[in-house]
């Protein structure tokens, strides 16, 4: 397993465009194959930065999830949006593995 990391680097007054993609996400990457972890936007501290967090079984799967994405009209329409609304400055992803596993329960 490995977890998608995407940091999106935003217009600070269209966070609410954001929001907007992040909760049709929400709809779309489940349906198309990953584990949706969350679609975060700045609440204190930065208000340029939000991160999008799923899990994916691995990059061949991931390229696979991908093309559904692409061809889901929610997915397509989403893009279309984030092209026509341009609150998304910068977009940086990044694949990593849990390494701290196992983890000690709470007491």
């Amino acid at each position: 397993m490995i977890t998608c990391f995407i940091r999106y680097e935003i217009d600070p007054f269209k966070v609410a465009a954001y929001d907007e993609y992040a909760r049709n996400w929400g709809q779309a990457i489940p349906r198309c194959g990953a584990d949706l972890i969350g679609y975060y936007s700045p609440h204190e501290g930065s208000s340029t930065v939000a991160y999008g967090v799923y899990n994916i079984k691995s990059l061949a799967d991931y390229e696979a999830y991908r093309e559904r994405l692409r061809n889901d009209p929610l997915g397509r329409a989403n893009y279309e949006f984030a092209k026509k609304e341009q609150f998304i400055r910068r977009e940086d992803r990044i694949f990593l593995r849990l390494a701290s596993a196992p983890h000690a329960e709470l007491i």
